[in-house]
């Protein structure tokens, strides 16, 4: 009985250690009650002890002794630990397991966005800002687009009221640094523009990066040269531009740019033999709407056509950042999955 009574008292120590050491701060009473109260474990063995020969007391109250010591540290101990982590004063234990920080990205439209600002930065050109809301002037009529062109339905918007409405493109940042300044000037606008568009291939909030250069005899070939540069600059040395003609109210002459395909390299068929989805067998991808600068605008910001010229384009960022990192559903860039922007890190 003596063997047993030792081993019992002894194995309280582990047990209690291990009791506290799972207990939450509000179990922990409960814990010293069960060990160390006055119908707890140990006060049970010490009770046992009556039954022992008289010659084996001595032995098993020594152990008790130690085992009570021991137990009342244990719970010192903890106290303490509580009270530390309670002020903020828990010491440095460099055996503790090290807390990993999450690291953030950049989300793809604002790393291209960065990117091709960068890259038309370099060739001197300088980027504003201005208002998301816009009046009507600003953000068509100064553009060639007054009331009731038929060129309006392709960016029926949202209105605030019916002059004053969420601008559909970063071209009034033009307007307003042509009204603001006098010409010789290049400038990007880029930011967040607003159509009632919302299906899979668009949604009602995108982002654009406008681009105006005014000086003296601006040529065509100017602004084909500045957006070869560009392409090559964020796809790749190898990437062909070719320019096709168009219309927008605003320039004159117009042109869309097509890129050669990411995808296939241009060829129209993947490696595997299959027409490449993204170009749709074409060879190529169209990025961008570009051209001369209308006389008409510079009419209505008060430069005149006959002393200066220049050009203007537009490009949508997000589909610049589906053709770069090879994303293939619009809506990636809108659910707000962390999983997704952590690719980007």
């Amino acid at each position: 009985m003596k063997t047993q009574l030792i081993h019992d008292l002894e194995a309280l120590v582990p047990r209690f250690a291990e009791a506290l050491a799972k207990a939450d701060a509000s179990d922990l009473e409960a814990v010293r009650v069960q060990f160390l109260g006055r119908k707890g474990s140990l006060a049970a063995l010490m009770a046992a002890m009556g039954g022992l020969d008289p010659q084996d007391r001595p032995e098993v109250g020594r152990v008790a002794n130690a085992v009570k010591a021991r137990l009342a540290e244990l719970w010192q101990q903890c106290q303490e630990h509580l009270a530390q982590k309670a002020q903020g004063t828990m010491p440095f234990d460099a055996g503790d397991p090290a807390w990993v920080p999450h690291v953030g990205a950049l989300h793809p439209t604002t790393r291209i966005q960065q990117e091709i600002c960068a890259v038309l930065q370099r060739m001197g050109f300088e980027t504003v800002s201005g208002p998301e809301v816009e009046t009507d002037f600003h953000n068509f009529e100064a553009l060639n687009l007054p009331p009731g062109h038929p060129a309006r339905d392709m960016q029926d918007t949202l209105y605030i009221t019916e002059r004053v409405l969420l601008r559909t493109h970063t071209s009034p940042m033009q307007v307003r640094t042509m009204l603001a300044r006098r010409p010789p000037l290049a400038i990007i606008a880029p930011g967040k523009v607003y159509r009632r568009d919302s299906d899979l291939t668009h949604t009602p909030m995108f982002h654009q990066i406008e681009g105006l250069l005014v000086d003296r005899q601006v040529t065509m070939s100017q602004l084909r040269g500045v957006l070869t540069a560009l392409v090559q600059a964020v796809f790749g040395a190898s990437t062909r531009v070719r320019f096709r003609p168009s219309f927008f109210p605003f320039t004159e002459p117009s042109a869309e740019v097509d890129m050669s395909c990411v995808l296939c390299a241009g060829r129209g068929v993947l490696d595997c033999g299959e027409g490449c989805r993204v170009c749709k067998g074409t060879g190529w991808v169209e990025i961008l709407g570009c051209g001369m600068v209308d006389p008409a605008v510079f009419a209505k910001v008060g430069i005149d056509p006959e002393a200066w010229t220049g050009f203007a384009f537009g490009l949508g960022v997000e589909r610049m950042a589906m053709l770069k990192y090879g994303i293939g559903d619009l809506r990636l860039f809108f659910e707000n999955d962390s999983r997704f922007v952590r690719q980007f890190a």
